[in-house]
């Protein structure tokens, strides 16, 4: 039963900065709501006695109720210790999760549900803040290596909890900083890089080991590794966006959304200068192929960046406002998401196909997209897009970016050395202990499971970080 307490208050976020300043600038465009807000948010919780937030939409089963409780009472630092003892990096996910607790929150079948990711991000930041987080370096010392490939969110869960286990950790990454797509994929505008920074000095203290600018299976061998580390992870992420197979493809003005992206993030942390970019978008037309998060992230990109247009595209038919009566509380409400990037800009076009790219025959560059509009009809069962003729249109271009998301791991040079078996969307094949078809090879992340959200990443990294720890010793438990 509600309390008057949680009677009183009505669901409140932060907002955003005005979009007058944010567009001038890449810093996190999100405001934190005060502390005597986020009590009173906190205090909305039910303390249900079933509480599908935590047990059934969580990928880290974090213990949600008990911790808004502790909130609602003002203990932020009890608060805190249980958020960190099921999650990791809460400081990440705060920010770019979208938030699958508040989906399946019971106070949502009636009204707004609780804002448990403004809750969690309060917590970890007065963590922070405050000091209560400090380098905890394992009192167990084991004789064993654990070498994990890829710094990605569930590198960096794998290799966080194996450290903790009291392993010695090397993670190797491609890149010249570790965080992979925290650090090279996601807008800085959405997580500020000082915050992955941050958290990555912690972890060397705790005496993670970060080695950069390597190609595992190029720059080192297999068998190098094998001699220095007694288990592998492999977890290198979704690195094969999808391609568009349509005449002018070639075009240059044309590239991958996660390119586009990492550029700029490059930019940001100092590896490139803006004599060395390539894709901005100052002063060009955009088209941008795939109404995602991806392709809302180059919406705001784009923006900031100073396009003189802008026009994401989407095959799919716009989603409704509310939930559809095929899709039920607690199922993930599958709804039009607008997020800040579009309310700073830019068309967004529903029911359209990309035809042909057009360029300009002398300098060999994009000029205009031709789309067609499209319905969806059934076919065997199954929903296909149809032409509609007579619909057909052009879009004035000078910048052309895929963001259609993925299609696998792609080229991997340790995991084509090892000829490690793949599944039939070519992820990296692995048993119920992420345990890949070579012995002691685990795999993690999106290089196993395709593409996904980074807190479902995070929870695989965990998961393989415990098989790594039962493998290396005779099947102990955590």
């Amino acid at each position: 039963m509600r309390s008057k307490a949680n009677q009183i208050h009505e669901r409140r976020e932060p907002g955003y900065r005005t979009v007058g300043e944010r567009i001038n600038d890449f810093n996190e465009v999100e405001r934190r709501l005060s502390e005597k807000e986020i009590i009173e948010q906190a205090s909305r919780c039910l303390n249900c006695g079933t509480p599908f937030c935590h047990g059934f939409a969580c990928p880290l089963a974090n213990v949600i109720p008990e911790t808004n409780q502790l909130v609602s009472e003002g203990r932020f630092r009890e608060a805190l210790e249980i958020l960190l003892s099921t999650h990791q990096f809460p400081e990440f996910t705060a920010r770019i999760c979208p938030a699958l607790c508040e989906g399946s929150c019971v106070l949502g079948i009636d009204e707004q549900p609780v804002t448990i990711r403004q809750i969690e991000k309060e917590i970890v930041e007065k963590g922070f803040e405050n000091n209560w987080i400090q380098p905890e370096p394992s009192q167990i010392k084991l004789e064993k290596s654990v070498a994990v490939i890829g710094s990605g969110p569930a590198g960096l869960a794998a290799a966080d909890l194996l450290n903790k286990l009291g392993y010695l950790v090397t993670v190797y990454d491609k890149e010249m900083a570790p965080g992979g797509l925290l650090m090279y994929g996601i807008p800085n505008f959405k997580l500020d890089k000082k915050v992955i920074n941050r958290r990555i000095e912690l972890m060397k203290y705790e005496g993670v080991v970060f080695e950069n600018n390597i190609l595992a299976g190029q720059d080192i061998s297999y068998r190098y590794i094998k001699n220095h580390a007694a288990a592998l992870v492999l977890s290198g992420g979704t690195q094969q966006p999808r391609d568009l197979n349509i005449p002018g493809r070639n075009l240059k003005g044309t590239y991958f959304a996660t390119d586009y992206l990492r550029e700029q993030n490059r930019l940001i942390i100092g590896e490139l200068t803006n004599e060395e970019t390539v894709m901005s978008a100052s002063g060009k037309k955009v088209v941008i192929i795939g109404g995602g998060d991806t392709g809302s992230d180059c919406l705001g990109t784009a923006i900031r960046q100073g396009a003189q247009s802008v026009t994401q595209l989407e095959i799919m038919p716009r989603a409704p406002e509310s939930r559809a009566d095929n899709n039920p509380w607690p199922i993930w409400p599958r709804i039009d998401r607008v997020s800040s990037s579009h309310l700073e800009g830019g068309k967004r076009l529903w029911q359209v196909r990309p035809v042909s790219i057009k360029g300009d025959s002398t300098s060999n560059t994009v000029s205009q997209l031709q789309c067609v509009k499209v319905e969806w009809v059934s076919k065997d069962g199954d929903l296909t897009p149809r032409d509609l003729p007579g619909t057909e249109f052009y879009l004035d271009a000078d910048l052309i970016l895929l963001a259609m998301g993925f299609v696998g791991p792609g080229e991997n040079p340790l995991a084509d050395l090892l000829e490690l078996e793949r599944d039939a969307r070519s992820n990296l094949k692995v048993d119920d202990d992420n345990m890949t078809s070579m012995e002691g090879v685990f795999a993690a992340g999106d290089m196993a499971t395709g593409q996904s959200l980074v807190v479902r990443a995070m929870a695989d990294g965990k998961k393989a970080a415990e098989s790594v720890h039962r493998y290396l010793s005779g099947g102990k438990s955590l």
